[in-house]
């Protein structure tokens, strides 16, 4: 059984996945590549990507087999990514 750590470190890692594909002009990946990328089991990464499509942070495209075909984030994903990198970065001096 997957712990309440290791969801919320699959969730960050599939977001900072996706927002680094935006990033780099690649507004949706498939499935297979976020899992790959991530190496992230099936059950995981469906896990995640159903919560975060619960809060509005991504779009889900699912296969038959309740994975995910493709996935993107959200304007709602972008705003949040943007306010976690902004707050992650250190003081700007006067």
């Amino acid at each position: 059984m997957t712990t309440l750590r290791e969801r919320k470190t699959y969730r960050k890692a599939v977001l900072r996945s996706l927002y680094g594909g935006v990033e780099r002009n690649r507004p949706e990946v498939s499935g297979a590549t976020l899992r790959d990328e991530l190496d992230m089991p099936d059950d995981d990464l469906s896990a995640a990507c159903a919560y975060l499509a619960g809060e509005g942070l991504i779009t889900v495209d699912w296969t038959s087999h309740k994975t995910p075909a493709t996935v993107s984030l959200t304007h709602e994903g972008i705003r949040f990514m943007e306010e976690e990198e902004e707050s992650d970065a250190p003081p700007q001096g006067d």
